[in-house]
C-alpha cells in the first residue's frame, strides 16, 4: 500500500527548478509560474514474437497525490536526456535498464518531438520505435537503484482496448504511439 507521508517545498532540488517566468504581451505584463525540467525520450516496444507492445508500470508519486488508491501508470519505457549523448543512445540505455532489451541503435526509428506538460514546464519528448524479441533479452529490466519498474506486455489484439480503458492510467505518450503504430508502423 501506497501513503504520502508529508509533502514539503523544496529547497535545493536535483532535477527541476522552480521559477517565475515574467514576460509580456502586446505591452501587458505578465508572470507565470513554471518549473524547468529535462527533456526526455521514450520508446514505444513491440516484441515481435510475443505480438505485444512492451510498456512500463510503476508507481509515480504526483499521481499518488492525485490517486492514492491507484497510483500506479503504464508508460513508453522512457528517460530523461541528462547526459552528453544522443537520444537516441539514450533511448537505447534505457530500454536495457528499464525493459531488459538490448536492441541495437540502428533499429530505432524516430516517430517525433514535442513538448509536453506546456502549463507547467514545455519539457521537449522525442518517441521512437524498435521491435524486440527474445534473442535481445538480457535481464529483466526493472530500472535502476530506488526505480521500481514492472515489465508488462500489452498483446497487439488488445491494444486499442486498452488504450480507451480508463481503469489503466497511462500516459499520453502511450495514446499517442499506439495511434501511430495502427497508423503508420507496418
Amino acid at each position: 500500500m501506497y501513503k504520502i507521508n508529508r509533502i514539503q517545498a523544496l529547497r535545493e532540488p536535483n532535477f527541476i527548478k522552480p521559477i517565475l517566468i515574467d514576460y509580456s504581451i502586446g505591452g501587458v505584463q505578465r508572470k507565470w509560474e513554471a518549473v524547468l525540467t529535462h527533456d526526455s525520450v521514450a520508446v514505444l516496444l513491440w516484441h515481435s514474437q510475443k505480438d505485444a507492445f512492451v510498456l512500463v508500470k510503476q508507481m509515480r508519486a504526483t499521481v499518488l497525490n492525485k490517486n492514492p488508491n491507484n497510483p500506479m501508470m503504464y508508460e513508453l519505457c522512457a528517460g530523461i536526456v541528462d547526459k552528453n549523448m544522443s537520444n537516441a543512445q539514450i533511448a537505447k540505455e534505457e530500454v536495457l535498464e528499464e525493459c531488459g532489451y538490448d536492441i541495437p541503435l540502428e533499429s530505432l526509428q524516430k516517430i517525433s518531438s514535442f513538448y509536453t506538460s506546456v502549463g507547467i514546464s514545455g519539457t521537449f519528448q522525442t518517441i521512437y520505435y524498435a521491435t524486440c524479441d527474445d534473442s535481445m533479452k538480457i535481464d529483466d529490466g526493472g530500472g535502476l537503484d530506488d526505480e521500481d519498474i514492472e515489465v508488462v506486455y500489452i498483446p497487439t489484439k488488445n491494444a486499442r482496448a486498452f488504450m480507451f480503458d480508463e481503469g489503466y492510467q497511462k500516459t499520453t505518450g502511450v495514446m499517442m504511439a499506439f495511434y501511430w503504430f495502427f497508423d503508420s508502423a507496418k
